[in-house]
């Protein structure tokens, strides 16, 4: 049955984290007019902190809600209902981490605005076109079919809302640009991005796959994990947590900040130098890998926490990458403010940053579902 187009101007934009739950409301210019971080726990019934923070939010046309995983359903931004909410459910086991905050987060604020439409903005979804090549495993076929494992990419609303800003800034359209997006947080990747489409990006099933992050490994040769099953005698509840929580900078350096490591590494820490060098190497040699797939490189885009705020990281990155005309101007990269471009004049390649927002990637989305427009990737 057709569904009437909705107005939805004013947004709200609810993104539940293990440390937040975050709230946003989004207004048609794309100015944040209300903002609260609140405890995860205010996703319980009756909390009151989630019910001034509505309130004090006011008037809201619609709901967009950040998923971490739309298993291989759902393929871009869904009005959600009955039915897309059991399949939310369904698909927790392959974002155990982050499934349950999301779901909680839905059910929170639906049952304080139930007549008002609730949208789910998924960071699978940007990658969802990705080629067969790109998306899939050279593994038993009975293992693709029967249990879905596939690489689906995630950070998507991020990779998004950059790949689209990064060419506003470069005032091109973008589906004229290829451009590589390194979102570089806790929790780290890339993507490959032409014709304003995903096709190829670093994390694959699970958010474990690619770069070194904070506390999680990357990828790791899935040989030394059966190793370490069969012949150490670890659990595999220990390896998984030793992955997810105690490998990647914390791993290296003994702490996941990469202010720390930095400072330390400056200092001469042996240990901080390896882990800073570690990520460099991983991350440039991904960057070429994904330059690859856009057949050349237009862009290259930081964003995230260690992304906007780490200019050793972007220098040290592109010092590697000169080979593919990659070159940052050094007082243009240290004193990078967020939308900025900090390449060297006259480089083939780019060099760009921008801030991360996810909550207007998302309040873009609920009103192209609600409008009843068709979602692009970017362009």
């Amino acid at each position: 049955m057709d569904v009437a187009p909705l107005n939805a101007d004013r947004v709200l934009v609810v993104n539940a984290g293990s440390s937040s739950l975050k709230l946003r409301v989004v207004e048609p210019d794309d100015e944040v007019t209300v903002s609260f971080d609140l405890s995860p726990d205010a996703s319980r019934s009756g909390d009151a902190d989630l019910e001034d923070a509505l309130s004090e939010a006011g008037c809201i046309d619609a709901v967009g809600h950040r998923v971490v995983h739309g298993g291989q359903r759902f393929r871009s931004s869904v009005r959600i209902d009955d039915d897309v909410h059991r399949e939310l459910r369904s698909v927790t086991d392959l974002a155990p981490q982050h499934q349950p905050l999301s779901l909680a987060g839905i059910e929170a604020v639906a049952a304080r605005l139930p007549r008002t439409p609730a949208v789910a903005c998924f960071d699978t979804a940007f990658h969802a076109r990705l080629p067969p090549e790109a998306a899939t495993y050279a593994i038993p076929a009975d293992w693709r079919q029967r249990y879905g494992i596939a690489r689906y990419g995630f950070h998507g609303l991020s990779h998004a809302h950059a790949a689209r800003r990064a060419a506003e800034l470069l005032g091109r359209a973008p589906a004229d640009v290829r451009i590589v997006t390194c979102h570089l947080g806790a929790g780290a990747s890339l993507a490959a991005v032409r014709g304003g489409v995903a096709v190829d990006t670093t994390m694959g099933f699970t958010p474990l796959e690619g770069l070194v992050m904070a506390t999680r490994s990357g990828t790791v040769d899935p040989g030394a994990v059966l190793w370490l099953l069969r012949r150490a005698g670890l659990s595999a509840d220990e390896v998984a947590g030793a992955l997810e929580h105690g490998s990647g900078l914390k791993g290296l350096a003994g702490t996941a900040d990469m202010r720390e490591v930095l400072d330390a590494a400056d200092a001469g820490d042996a240990a901080a130098g390896l882990a800073r060098d570690v990520y460099v190497h991983r991350l440039s040699a991904s960057v070429a890998a994904m330059a690859a797939s856009t057949n050349g490189l237009d862009a290259l885009v930081f964003t995230g926490g260690v992304g906007e705020n780490a200019p050793a990281i972007r220098a040290r990155a592109a010092d590697r990458l000169r080979f593919l005309g990659v070159e940052v101007d050094p007082d243009r990269n240290s004193a990078a403010a967020p939308d900025a471009d900090v390449g060297a004049s006259g480089a083939a390649v780019r060099t760009l940053v921008v801030r991360a927002r996810e909550d207007l990637e998302i309040a873009r989305q609920v009103r192209a579902v609600l409008s009843g427009a068709t979602q692009p990737d970017v362009a």
